[in-house]
């Protein structure tokens, strides 16, 4: 073999090691990278789709939303909250719903009113149908770490109502942006919600 051939041949064997360095650089950036979002997603941050209306007009069918998962390390969820939740008939679905009462608090509701310890609250979010009777529900006193929880859309919301209270450590996290939104019926982007922070 003369020299040229070998120096072709080292520079061939040059370039072999720097794809096989490339390629695994690759990799191991792809690696960290599903091993970050699988993190994220189980103890952080989680996408979620809105199925149904029972939380309009704060939330729509057709809105991507996101949820904080972490939020609840470090505080308990509180009056107002949007929180995700395990179904309590069927672990398997999430449901979302407004915090409305926490563990100690008393609550009733009387012609649309929801009175918390005796008190009426200020809700601008919530919604009724014209044609809704006026509705009577309780007096109840929450639990201990479990809460009472409403759809905003009062009369089309299957929530605390029907099957009682929301045990604390059923709730996945609290919703706090909606990143994309699509109105399905009429097949156009809700661009005006797009990136709307929720309280």
């Amino acid at each position: 073999m003369d020299q040229r051939t070998r120096e072709i041949s080292r520079v061939e064997e040059r370039e072999k090691k720097k794809k096989k360095s490339l390629l695994r650089e690759y990799a191991e950036a792809i690696i960290i990278a599903v091993l970050l979002a699988l993190l994220i997603r189980a103890f952080v941050v989680q996408a979620f789709t809105i199925p149904s209306g029972s939380m309009s007009p704060t939330l729509l069918v057709g809105d991507y939303i996101l949820v904080n998962k972490f939020i609840f390390h470090f505080r308990d969820p509180a009056r107002g909250d949007v929180v995700v939740f395990k179904y309590p008939w069927d672990e398997k679905r999430d449901f979302i719903k407004r915090v409305v009462a926490v563990g100690g608090e008393e609550l009733f509701i009387k012609e649309r009113r929801v009175f918390v310890d005796g008190q009426p609250l200020e809700e601008p979010y919530a919604r009724y149908s014209d044609l809704s009777h006026a509705s009577e529900y309780g007096p109840v006193t929450v639990p201990a770490d479990s809460y009472f929880v409403m759809g905003d859309n009062r009369d089309n919301s299957q929530d605390s109502r029907y099957w009682g209270f929301l045990k604390r450590e059923k709730i996945r996290g609290k919703t706090f942006m909606i990143y994309w939104s699509w109105d399905g019926e009429r097949h156009w982007l809700r661009w005006r919600r797009l990136g709307k922070f929720l309280p």
